[in-house]
C-alpha cells in the first residue's frame, strides 16, 4: 500500500538542513561556500509567510534542499577519492535545450540511445559516482531504493507519470547537478520564491557549470570514450555560463507554439507540487512560471548572437513528434556525427517503446487554470 506523505511543521533553517546532510552521509567537506549564498536565500524563502507551505510541502521543500546538499557532500567525496578526473575530457557535448515541454525530454532520451552517447542516469544525479556496470545496478541498495520510490510514486501519482515519467535507470535533467551550487530553475518551478528568483536572474551561473563538468568527469569515469547528452530548462537562462566551460557544446534548440508549452509546463509545475501550499497554486503558478520562462527564452536568445551559428540546430516540435527518428538523423547530419546502423537502431527502439505503456503521454491542461490567456503568453515571448 502507498505511504501517507510525510510531513513537517517548518522546512527549519538552511544550517539545521546543512546538519541534517552532514548526519545522513557521515561527510562535511563541502568543496568551500559557493552554493551557500543562494540556498540559504532560497530556505529563507521557503520559511517566510508568503511561500504558503504545508506541512508535505515542508517536508517536501526541505527534502529539495537537504538533495542538493547531500549530492554536493557526495561528489566533492568523489573527487577527493577519484583525482584522475580532472583529465577526464568533455569533447562536444550535446544539450538539448527549450522551453519545459517542447519535446526536450523525448528527444533527450532517443539521442542518448546511441551505445556511443552517455546521459546522466537520474540515481546517479542524486547518488554520484563513477558509473558502475550496469549488471550491478539492481543489487545496489541505494539504487534499489529509489526504484522502489519511484514505482510507488507512479501508482500514487497517475496523472504525473503521463506528464513526466520517471524512474532510476532513466535519463535525466541535470539541474540537481547545478543545484549544487545552488543554482536551478527548478526551485522555482516547485515554489513561490520571489526572492530567490530575483538574486538568480541576476547571478553568474559559470562556478555551476564549472561543477557540473566535474560531475560529468566523475560520473563519466568508466566511459570517457562516449559523447555527453544533457537537457534542462537552466540552461537557456546561462547559455553564456555553459560555454564558457563547455566552448565546443553542441546545442539542440526545440521550438514549440509558447501558448501550448507554458500551458503544460504550469500544468507540470501543480501537478509535481500538489497540497504543498496555499500560495503556489493556479495564478500563481501562471505569474511566476509565464515571467521566469519568458526570461530565460529571451535571455536564450540575445546570447545565442554571440556563438558559432555551426554549434546550434533547431528543432521544431510538430516536425519531431511526426517524424522523431529521422529528426535525431538531421541532427547528427548538422553536428557531423556517424549515424550508424547501431546507433538507429537502438534509437528506433526507444522510440517504439516510447508509445506504449506506461511512458505513454496522458496530460490534460489549459491557460485559463493558471489565470493566463493566450494574448498574455504571446506578448510575453
Amino acid at each position: 500500500m502507498p505511504t501517507e506523505p510525510r510531513q513537517r511543521g517548518d522546512v527549519g533553517s538552511y544550517d539545521d538542513i546543512a546538519a541534517a546532510a552532514i548526519r545522513t552521509t557521515g561527510l562535511d567537506d563541502f568543496g568551500g561556500t559557493a552554493h551557500e549564498e543562494g540556498l540559504r536565500l532560497l530556505v529563507d524563502d521557503l520559511a517566510a509567510p508568503d511561500a504558503g507551505l504545508t506541512p508535505v510541502g515542508n517536508y517536501f521543500q526541505r527534502s529539495q534542499v537537504k538533495s542538493a546538499l547531500v549530492g554536493r557532500l557526495l561528489m566533492q567525496a568523489q573527487m577527493a577519492a577519484h583525482p584522475s578526473y580532472a583529465q577526464v575530457p568533455i569533447t562536444r557535448p550535446i544539450f538539448v535545450v527549450g522551453l519545459p515541454r517542447t519535446g526536450t525530454t523525448a528527444l533527450h532520451r532517443l539521442l542518448c540511445a546511441d551505445p556511443g552517447h552517455q546521459g546522466l542516469e537520474l540515481w546517479l544525479t542524486e547518488y554520484p559516482q563513477p558509473r558502475p556496470p550496469r549488471e550491478t545496478w539492481e543489487s545496489d541498495p541505494i539504487f534499489a531504493a529509489m526504484q522502489s520510490a519511484f514505482a510507488e510514486h507512479h501508482v500514487t501519482n497517475p496523472e504525473f507519470m503521463g506528464i513526466h515519467y520517471m524512474d532510476a535507470t532513466s535519463p535525466e535533467e541535470c539541474w540537481r547537478l547545478l543545484r549544487q551550487t545552488g543554482k536551478s530553475i527548478g526551485f522555482e518551478s516547485l515554489a513561490h520564491v520571489p526572492r530567490y528568483s530575483a538574486w538568480l536572474a541576476e547571478t553568474d551561473w559559470t562556478d555551476a557549470y564549472a561543477r557540473h563538468k566535474a560531475n560529468l568527469q566523475v560520473i563519466g569515469l568508466n566511459d570517457t570514450e562516449k559523447r555527453w547528452v544533457l537537457k534542462n530548462p537552466s540552461h537557456l537562462v546561462a547559455l553564456d555560463a555553459l560555454m564558457t566551460v563547455y566552448p565546443d557544446a553542441l546545442i539542440v534548440y526545440t521550438h514549440r507554439d509558447p501558448v501550448t508549452s507554458i500551458a503544460s509546463a504550469c500544468s507540470l509545475s501543480a501537478e509535481a507540487t500538489a497540497g504543498h501550499s496555499t500560495t503556489f497554486v493556479s495564478e500563481t503558478i501562471g505569474r511566476t512560471q509565464l515571467e521566469m520562462l519568458s526570461r530565460s527564452y529571451r535571455r536564450f536568445t540575445e546570447a545565442r548572437a554571440s556563438y558559432d551559428p555551426a554549434q546550434f540546430i533547431d528543432v521544431d516540435y510538430a516536425e519531431f513528434v511526426t517524424e522523431p527518428v529521422a529528426t535525431v538523423q538531421k541532427i547528427y547530419a548538422a553536428f557531423g556525427l556517424d549515424w550508424t546502423p547501431a546507433a538507429e537502431a537502438a534509437v528506433a527502439a526507444i522510440d517504439a517503446e516510447s508509445r506504449s505503456g506506461g511512458r505513454r503521454p496522458a496530460h490534460h491542461y489549459s491557460l485559463a487554470d493558471y489565470g493566463l490567456t493566450e494574448e498574455q503568453v504571446r506578448a510575453a515571448f
